[in-house]
């Protein structure tokens, strides 16, 4: 059936005309040694005709066209003639030539005397041959048999006493003419299957080299995790250690604790950047272009960037341009929380490998887009290490040794920044630094919420509610443990259960001003113990319940469905947390349900 249809295409696809061609080519060597063994031939034949120049005029058009030929069967093996729409002209040229060299060979014939008949016979073998070759181009057989045909035919019926030659000499040339007309077509089903399997080759190859290149990225993911787990961990480890006193270790210093959370940030960090960048890979990871002022956004960092310029010496300077700071109207868009993850990977690589000088970040605005760059004094890179530095998992040795990283924050940056619709390139000289440049969509005419406040680590708690009786339902001990802290840190008072069965027993003796159910917990989920605390009669049964979940949508579905009012995402922070609860406690039993950030 794929035969089938692929015969239904025009012979002159692309595929299909270079199999024709390939397949005529190889029987043109062939072709080229039937007509050097019918020179000998046609010259014995015609040494016995009457009209001697002429015969001699003959002798000489057959060796030209034999010279001509073999010139065209040494081009054909010339990387010239690889394209494809010469090629076909060139080859049909080639036949015509020896179709009209058939035709002389009957004129010549006319005039032979006693050689006419043999003359005329050799002319009509020509014919045949003519046909035979052509016959793996559809194209060439129509045009060149026909022609050579012609000439045997027309003189055979010219002749008063060549009539019954002239019928065999027609019967064998349709002959030939069928036969290569069956032949084309055989040639062209097995063209079609070698064309069929040939993309089935490459798509089993692309499959390949895309399972290889996931076994890679997989390899790559778990030795750096390894590795930087690995190492954060070992020294979280001895902190807690000596903070536990175990080993006659003495209480750690400030310092140590410092380097601890450092350590554990930057595990995070990893690990972020990790799952984004394999959720920006299978295509799954989503972006939200809405209006925001980029300006503001990019001072905030910087604002926060200052203190870990100035620890190491860094001037860390900032400079907007005058068209995006007078603007009345105006906003650059694109996600701002993935603006503001691009931004905070460049600035926190540009302090981190500039040992002395500044750090520049510039807003321009550049037709309908805004760049926004981040200049550097740095070691600076080559052509090669800037082409390696934006390749996942890799790292540019003669700049990155000692300098904890996955390798993943350039890779995830562009990839962040072509989701928005914009671009994030790259200029660097060994020795002076480097510039990176975002560019994202401006709209003239857009206007941002400027009362909209990114997560920048900082909570609002003008909203936040008093001194609430929560109840946690979460079985992992840390996880609750961070839940529990940041509650109290709050202000408010916090009972925890380790599964949603004991959460759903308490709800039902003791009143709550609000629940936090985990989603995957052992004896009853959350979104069981959610259902259960709706259907049932007891305090808690209208009192607000945020989910907390790990970031999957069927998840939050899921939750919502069972009777979650908020979804709030896993790894929680204060500031989350603190716009859960002011959301709950403004929440109306009638309002939609809502998921926090």
């Amino acid at each position: 059936m794929l035969a089938e249809r692929r015969l239904k295409a025009s012979p002159t696809d692309g595929p299909q005309l270079a199999k024709a061609l390939d397949a005529q080519t190889a029987l043109l060597p062939y072709a080229l040694g039937v007509f050097a063994v019918s020179l000998p031939l046609f010259v014995w034949v015609g040494s016995f005709a009457t009209n001697r120049l002429w015969m001699s005029a003959s002798f000489a058009i057959f060796a030209i066209n034999w010279g001509a030929f073999y010139a065209v069967v040494n081009w054909l093996r010339d990387e010239a003639s690889q394209e494809l729409n010469r090629r076909a002209r060139i080859q049909v040229l080639g036949g015509l030539m020896w179709a009209m060299s058939v035709v002389q060979i009957s004129i010549l014939a006319q005039g032979a005397g006693p050689a006419r008949e043999t003359l005329l016979m050799l002319a009509t073998a020509g014919a045949v041959v003519c046909a035979f070759f052509a016959a793996p181009y559809l194209p060439a057989l129509l045009t060149i048999a026909p022609l050579a045909a012609a000439g045997p035919v027309i003189a055979q019926f010219s002749h008063p006493q060549g009539r019954q030659a002239g019928v065999m000499t027609w019967g064998a040339s349709a002959l030939a003419l069928t036969l290569g007309m069956i032949l084309n077509r055989m040639f062209r089903r097995q063209h079609g299957l070698a064309v069929a399997h040939e993309r089935l080759v490459e798509e089993r190859l692309g499959v390949l080299e895309a399972a290889e290149r996931t076994a890679r990225s997989k390899s790559d993911i778990v030795a750096t995790l390894s590795h930087e787990i690995r190492n954060g961990l070992t020294g979280v480890t001895h902190v807690l250690a000596a903070a536990a006193g175990r080993g006659g270790r003495a209480a750690p210093s400030r310092e140590q604790l410092n380097a601890a959370l450092d350590a554990a940030q930057d595990l995070m960090s990893v690990l972020n950047a990790t799952l984004d960048s394999e959720t920006a890979e299978s295509g799954r990871l989503r972006v939200e272009a809405r209006p925001f002022d980029s300006v503001r956004l990019v001072q905030d960092l910087v604002l926060l960037d200052k203190p870990h310029a100035g620890t190491k010496g860094l001037e860390l300077a900032i400079h907007v341009d005058p068209l995006l700071r007078r603007r009345d109207k105006g906003a650059t868009v694109a996600d701002a929380l993935r603006t503001r993850q691009i931004i905070t990977n460049l600035l926190g690589n540009a302090i981190k490998y500039t040992v002395r000088g500044r750090v520049e970040v510039r807003l321009e605005l550049r037709d309908d887009q805004v760049a926004i760059e981040v200049a550097d004094t740095g070691p600076g890179l080559s052509a090669e290490e800037m082409e390696q530095a934006f390749e996942p998992f890799r790292r540019v040795e003669r700049t990155g040794a000692g300098v904890n990283g996955a390798g993943l924050g350039l890779s995830l940056s562009r990839q962040l920044a072509r989701l928005m619709g914009g671009a994030l390139d790259a200029r660097s000289a060994v020795g002076v630094g480097s510039c990176f440049t975002l560019s994202l969509p401006f709209d003239a005419d857009a206007e941002c919420d400027l009362t909209e406040e990114l997560d920048n680590g900082t909570v609002d708690m003008s909203g936040a509610p008093r001194a609430l009786r929560i109840l946690i339902a979460e079985d992992d001990a840390l996880n609750a443990a961070m839940l529990r802290a940041i509650l109290e840190q709050l202000g408010h008072q916090v009972v925890h259960a380790q599964n949603g069965r004991r959460a759903a027993d308490l709800a039902k003796i003791a009143e709550f001003d609000l629940l936090m159910l985990d989603h995957r917990m052992p004896v009853l989920d959350g979104p069981g113990a959610t259902a259960s605390l709706r259907e049932a009669e007891g305090p808690n049964r209208a009192a607000p319940i945020v989910a907390i979940i790990d970031g999957d949508g069927e998840e939050a579905s899921e939750f919502l469905s069972a009777g979650a009012d908020i979804v709030l995402r896993k790894p929680v922070s204060v500031a989350a947390v603190a716009r859960a609860l002011a959301d709950a406690a403004a929440l109306d039993r009638g309002e939609t349900k809502s998921e926090a950030a």
